[in-house]
């Protein structure tokens, strides 16, 4: 089965960035929509954004116009550019398919200080 490996989180301030990186273990992303999804502490998990095969992307509101999400096919790989971060952006990021069909990573946890 395909695996997901999530990287790239780490502590930062509030207002900066970060990238986060999810490998995949097997040629997925030609078929497959893929997404960005993060659970806060106490909350349900969410998802954030999303890139289909032919490139389309769409976001959460919460994180419209700062998060960027993109992905290189030949190195099956999708990205997450978070840009002007804020504490409520705090969470475990979590790569997926859309709909989920894959047993998720470990995710990458992603701490953002006031």
């Amino acid at each position: 089965q395909v695996q997901l490996v999530e990287s790239g989180g780490g502590l930062v301030q509030a207002g900066g960035s970060l990238r986060l990186s999810c490998a995949a273990s097997g040629s997925i992303f030609n078929l497959n929509a893929m997404g960005w999804y993060r659970q806060a502490p106490g909350k349900q998990r969410e998802l954030v954004a999303v890139n289909t095969s032919g490139g389309t992307t769409t976001y959460a509101d919460s994180v419209k116009g700062r998060f960027t999400i993109s992905r290189d096919n030949a190195k099956n790989t999708v990205y997450l550019r978070m840009n002007s971060l804020k504490p409520e952006d705090t969470a475990v990021y979590y790569c997926n398919t859309l709909p989920v069909v894959l047993s998720w990573g470990q995710g990458t946890q992603v701490t953002v200080s006031s």
